[in-house]
């Protein structure tokens, strides 16, 4: 079995034709036998695909060749390795879609790009500057902008972790008033690569969150950086057959328990009901067994 690599990439920048852009990158990836999925708007390009190494060069080469895809900043991690083929393990097909947004917060019209990214976005915290954040900001906020699951096996010290089960929750959250006590405090928004703090802190800005912030290259970054020696405890939920990652410096804390048993676990689980989308925290020996979120667990029972 050969080597794979995953990418892991977004760019929000002003796409004048994006069925036209679609149809390139189906075709590039095809030539190229990458999987994944790539999402493309008006507003830019969100993805993580898979293959071969040289697969993943040819392919990051060729966007650069993109003007406006030149400055994109590419996460590149280890994937599951590819088949005889040559096709990547870490995804079960290609898919490349246009949407309205290539993050679903729910508010395509509201958000603003420009040939510099999102207007009016948090300013962005680097993994190395983190620590003189918060010494300059003593009562700093660490805010989750993923769902809520990823959270429960990965998440920075003290969190505040908001109960979303999907991104269009945010702004419901945000507006019914929950976190007005965080607005007039420093924060700092963090998320897997970066894409979702771009949209969040923007949208929070607009409601009165003048002080936030966003790590900069999200949670892989600074992984990338400090592994499980700094402020991030736990595993990091990825979006394709790996599930979870883990950064090499150090002792990994696992800090995830089995919605089933209680054993300490960094493993993800789809619910089996085919209808389902909600993942659950299970662990090896629970996920021998058939997997119900407990909505259908009751409805089984």
């Amino acid at each position: 079995m050969a080597i794979s690599r995953v990418l892991l990439f977004y760019k929000f920048t002003p796409i004048a034709d994006p069925v036209a852009m679609k149809l390139w990158q189906w075709d590039l990836c095809e030539r190229l036998k990458l999987r994944g999925r790539i999402l493309i708007s008006k507003h830019g390009i969100n993805a993580t695909v898979g293959g071969t190494v040289d697969a993943c060069k040819a392919y990051v080469k060729r966007m650069k060749q993109y003007p406006e895809f030149a400055d994109i900043e590419w996460k590149i991690s280890e994937g599951l390795g590819t088949d005889g083929e040559g096709f990547a393990h870490d995804f079960p097909r290609l898919s490349v879609k246009v949407r309205k947004e290539i993050v679903a917060f729910g508010a395509p019209d509201e958000l603003e790009v420009d040939e510099n990214g999102v207007v009016g976005g948090g300013r962005h915290v680097r993994p190395e500057e983190v620590e003189k954040v918060i010494a300059e900001n003593p009562d700093l906020v660490f805010f989750d902008g993923r769902n809520a699951i990823e959270a429960e096996v990965g998440r920075f010290d003290g969190a505040v972790v908001p109960p979303t089960s999907t991104t269009h929750d945010f702004i419901s959250l945000i507006e019914s008033g929950e976190f007005d006590d965080l607005k007039d405090k420093p924060i700092l928004a963090y998320c897997t690569g970066g894409i979702r703090c771009e949209v969040l802190t923007a949208l929070m800005k607009k409601r009165g969150f003048e002080k936030i912030m966003q790590l900069d290259g999200g949670i892989v970054r600074y992984g990338e950086m400090f592994g499980n020696t700094g402020r991030w405890k736990g595993s990091l939920t990825v979006f394709d057959n790996r599930e979870v990652m883990d950064f090499d410096r150090g002792e990994v804390n696992v800090i995830g328990s089995c919605h089933s048993c209680g054993e300490p676990t960094s493993k993800l689980h789809n619910c089996d009901e085919p209808s389902c989308r909600e993942r659950l925290v299970t662990c090896e020996s629970c996920a021998q067994q058939p997997v119900f979120c407990q909505k259908h667990a009751k409805a089984l029972a």
